[in-house]
């Protein structure tokens, strides 16, 4: 059997169940919808509230107080020219930019962390690893992976026309190209979570353009706080083609 056909009676008999119970969901997504999908790949997940009306967080996302340093709140904008986002925008990414592909959602927290559970649909990209040195392997990798491309032997002129704005110069670095870069909406902890925060810069710093990049400031904690579900993840890879 061709195996789209197969993958699509997956996905439909999966969720069958999730459309015929949406009608009666008390609390929805939005207005519209009782749910979202986020698609990474080929695995389909659900973004929903849980529907116990008495639910509550627990463990380390009730705390209110943290040590700061280094558990300081972080302001709303991290970086000038890098949107950031709400639990609304987010829900909407996974429906558009990471169903179509052409971005990731970024859980830039540890693994440890990600695999006690995470928002549906995201990468666990550590933010150490956008820290690495630029001749780092992995590093080059996890770009690779998100569509950077590496750039060797640039011609000097070309690459001096680049720097005042021609040949899509804005884009590019002497090593790497971020022409066809995924859109990335990235998050950790929580609004004191500086895990993310660093990631982003150290983009920057790279040279990723910033209106690829997102900020989800309110993260783990937000996210659980507002009744949004978690998944456990089965795909424990860091790397967003996978």
């Amino acid at each position: 059997m061709n195996h789209s056909v197969v993958y699509s009676f997956i996905v439909c008999a999966a969720f069958i169940p999730a459309q015929s119970m949406a009608s009666s969901q008390e609390i929805r997504v939005g207005e519209d919808k009782a749910y979202a999908i986020a698609n990474r790949g080929e695995v389909p997940a659900s973004v929903e509230h849980i529907q116990d009306t008495g639910n509550a967080l627990d463990g380390s996302f009730t705390k209110t107080s943290r040590p700061c340093p280094p558990f300081c709140v972080n302001p709303l904008k991290i970086e000038q020219a890098v949107a950031t986002v709400a639990e609304v925008e987010v829900i909407k990414f996974t429906e558009t930019a990471l169903h179509s592909g052409k971005g990731v959602l970024v859980d830039a927290r540890p693994p440890g962390w990600y695999q006690k559970g995470t928002i549906p649909g995201s990468t666990n990209i550590p933010y150490s690893v956008f820290e690495k040195p630029a001749d780092d392997p992995e590093l080059a990798a996890v770009l690779e992976s998100l569509g950077v491309s590496p750039r060797d032997d640039v011609n000097v002129l070309v690459r001096s026309l680049e720097k005042i704005g021609f040949l899509g110069g804005d884009d590019k670095t002497d090593n790497w190209d971020f022409s066809k870069a995924k859109t990335l909406l990235i998050w950790c902890n929580g609004p004191w979570c500086g895990q993310s925060p660093r990631a982003i810069r150290a983009l920057i710093g790279l040279g990723y353009p910033a209106d690829k990049l997102y900020y989800y400031r309110g993260g783990m904690q937000m996210w659980q706080s507002l009744g949004l579900n978690t998944v456990i993840p089965t795909d424990l890879s860091t790397y967003a083609s996978n």
